[in-house]
């Protein structure tokens, strides 16, 4: 049994200022970072994580009390190091001037728009992936040349004490800073005046961070997940289709923002696809209570809470099929169940279920699905799994989300050339590759006149025949 990992006393109001302030400071005297140092900052950011990837294995594998190390590899260090490359490829381009168009009234002048780091950036990391979700967005704010402080999850307390030891050995604290701390230290954090202020995590707490922003006017960008669908179709293989839903749910036990978070089904495959589910998680996990591939769930808190809506839905009317009834429950690592005969009154298909609960919806028309979806609250992903390409495009165009994959799940968020961000209630705004250093650059516009000043023909007195002349040549 591990030993919990107490975090450090710190931080008080004061210091949390005193940080801001040596940052602020520190960008004053360098508010244009050129691209050799940015790529320095992401080439020394990328080498450190190659060297300490055991070290963070192991602490994420303590914070999880088991979590797969291969799953750490896949979709933390994995992404997180080709988030960097990308940027280290493409920076020089991002970095690049665009030129825009002056209108034929305006001539002779030029026009362009300069990308500037905003100042000093706020990022706070949820526990579901704690080294990813530190990393991709800190990626994004040192390529745009900005100094960043992170706020680590006080759910993760090994994995922020080993980030906090490799982002100090990396960076100067004017640069990168990491602060650890419990509920009350992120709510200081929130309060902070930040340039720009990026939050991983659910919404009911998206809510309380936009509203600590909304004090300094700080400009936000919230990834806040919610209930992520995924459309079986009519004519999809389903042992195909039901491989990769059970992929996307069983990752980290579920404990994935994108991950499918219920299925609509075609009601006459409602059977056949809760077999070809079942079968294919058993083929991915052949056991849970030792098997080191299934992640735990991160905290006994999570874990009641998932019992909870278990508890919940039986006590309504559900019907819970438990895909392996005969394993022994040992420590965290809850195994994935589906839930028929579903209900909005349930506590499951109300709120985001980050676990690996998967309620099943028959539906009997695509777009009786659609509607379905679109009756609630805008999610962060969804999925649909047909080859029909007139259906897809229909899906594409008859739906509102952050993103969408089809006939996959999850690895629509490893793609660094695709923004990644949420709509209405799963979040606002977006990051990723170019997106996110968009994100967190001003994109400033200037426009350049010389000796020749065109514009004194409109100047008052008003009246001229010439001022008569434009209006007649341009407003028309």
């Amino acid at each position: 049994m591990t030993t919990p990992i107490a975090l450090p006393l710190m931080h008080s109001d004061n210091e949390l200022a005193a940080m801001f302030a040596t940052q602020r400071k520190a960008f004053a005297g360098n508010p244009m970072p050129p691209a050799a140092q940015r790529r320095q900052w992401l080439a020394s950011l990328r080498e450190a994580l190659l060297a300490d990837q055991q070290r963070l294995i192991e602490a994420i594998d303590a914070d999880f009390a088991g979590r797969s190390a291969d799953e750490t590899l896949l979709a933390e260090l994995l992404p997180a190091v080709q988030g960097i490359r990308h940027a280290e490829r493409h920076l020089r381009r991002w970095m690049r001037p665009a030129k825009r168009t002056v209108g034929l009234a305006f001539q002779p002048a030029s026009a362009r728009v300069l990308y500037q780091p905003l100042g000093v950036v706020g990022i706070i990391v949820p526990w579901n992936y704690p080294l990813f979700l530190a990393i991709g967005p800190l990626t994004c704010a040192l390529a745009a040349g900005n100094r960043v402080m992170l706020k680590l999850s006080e759910s993760t307390p090994a994995t922020g004490l080993a980030l906090k030891a490799l982002l100090e050995r990396v960076f100067p604290n004017d640069l990168v800073n990491v602060v650890l701390g419990e509920v009350e230290v992120g709510q200081a954090f929130a309060s902070l005046p930040f340039d720009h202020l990026l939050f991983t995590g659910a919404t009911s707490v998206g809510r309380q961070v936009m509203l600590a922003a909304a004090q300094n006017l700080t400009p936000v960008t919230l990834e806040l997940g919610g209930k992520s669908p995924a459309i079986v179709s009519a004519s999809v293989p389903l042992a195909s289709a039901a491989e990769r839903i059970a992929f996307g749910k069983g990752l980290n036990a579920g404990q994935t923002c994108v991950a499918p978070d219920y299925v609509l089904v075609p009601r006459e495959r409602l059977g056949a696809f809760c077999d070809a589910y079942r079968n294919a998680m058993r083929r991915l996990y052949p056991r849970i209570a030792d098997n080191p591939d299934y992640s735990a769930i991160i905290n006994p808190r999570q874990l009641q809470r998932l019992q909870r809506l278990l508890d919940d839905a039986r006590d309504k009317g559900a019907q819970v099929i438990d895909l392996y009834p005969d394993e022994p429950r040992e420590g965290r690592r809850l195994p994935p169940q589906l839930l028929l005969e579903v209900s909005d009154g349930m506590l499951v298909m109300q709120d985001e279920i980050f676990g690996p609960l998967l309620p099943v919806v028959p539906y009997d028309s695509l777009d009786g699905a659609l509607d379905y979806i679109n009756q609630r609250p805008r999610p962060l992903a969804l999925y649909y799994f047909g080859y029909d390409r007139a259906e897809q495009e229909h899906v594409l165009q008859h739906s509102h989300s952050g993103g969408v994959c089809l006939n996959d799940t999850l690895l629509q968020v490893a793609q660094d050339d695709l923004p990644f961000g949420g709509i209405g209630p799963s979040g606002m705004g977006h990051y990723h590759g170019h997106d996110g250093f968009l994100t967190f650059s001003k994109a400033k516009a200037v426009l350049a006149k010389q000796r020749l000043n065109a514009a004194r023909l409109i100047y008052p007195p008003y009246g001229k025949a010439l001022q008569r002349l434009v209006y007649k040549l341009f407003i028309r």
